[in-house]
């Protein structure tokens, strides 16, 4: 069975790490990795987090040696995978128990380097496991083909489905940027010529604000989008402000989830 390395960053998620941890250790698919990169949190994550260590040998805790953001954490993780294949999910959403069985047998079907999945929305305050959610109709839905240009317009990759061959593409990290360094990552990795393929069926659930909410969170990523199209993309002003406005387009659609 191929091994694939888990990248979760944490800072202080204390309340939804369990939950988001026994996702990842109850996967049908058992040869994993779990590689965790602690963002010097202050409320107790890193104990908890040793305590899943001494459970379960998979869970692989490190803490970063200073601050330095989600992706910086990713990073760290990156650097420490030894699996066929990269995954992430963050620390506050979950894996549904079949979604990596079902994503390395469709990433071999189609001979895909990059895939990624549909995924369900749950509310801020859900507290249950994946083991026991009842689908709710809340869906992001991915498309079938996904290429460099049409992800410029629009990133059409929840993070918390990706994942990558690491035998095909070799350890791939993400840029050294704020905010949206998953959306550059896709973006490098297609640049090169590998295209994504996106499964249909809901294999993960994303922690999200109420249905119909538009996130100040979600609009504070408007000038990390221009950022990445304008610096990291090299795009000429009026192809980025296309592309803004699908990535700002996306973000309304998904919030009516």
């Amino acid at each position: 069975m191929p091994l694939v390395s888990v990248v979760m960053p944490v800072y202080n998620s204390s309340a939804t790490l369990g939950a988001a941890i026994r996702s990842v250790l109850t996967q049908t698919h058992t040869d994993l990795e779990l590689l965790i990169t602690d963002d010097q949190s202050s409320d107790g994550s890193m104990d908890l987090l040793m305590e899943h260590a001494r459970q379960d040998k998979r869970v692989l805790p490190k803490s970063a040696p200073e601050r330095g953001g989600a992706g910086r954490a990713r990073n760290l993780a990156i650097e420490r995978a030894r699996g066929d294949y990269v995954a992430f999910l963050d620390s506050d959403d979950m894996w549904l128990p079949e979604k990596t069985e079902r994503q390395l047998a469709f990433a071999a079907a189609g001979r895909a380097p990059l895939t990624f999945t549909s995924y369900f929305k749950m509310d801020a305050d859900h507290d249950g496991e994946s083991t026991d959610f009842v689908p709710n109709g809340r869906v992001v839905r991915a498309r079938e083909h996904v290429d460099y240009r049409a992800m410029l317009i629009q990133d059409h990759i929840g993070a918390l489905t990706a994942m990558y061959d690491r035998t095909v593409l070799g350890t791939r990290t993400m840029p050294e940027m704020r905010k949206r360094q998953d959306y550059a990552l896709w973006l490098s990795i297609m640049r090169d010529g590998a295209d994504a393929r996106g499964l249909p069926e809901p294999l993960a659930v994303y922690r999200a604000h109420q249905a119909g909410s538009l996130s100040s969170n979600k609009l504070s990523l408007v000038p990390y989008n221009w950022e990445l199209y304008r610096e990291h993309e090299g795009l000429s002003v009026p192809r980025a402000t296309r592309a803004l406005a699908g990535a700002v387009w996306q973000s309304m659609r998904n919030s009516r989830i």
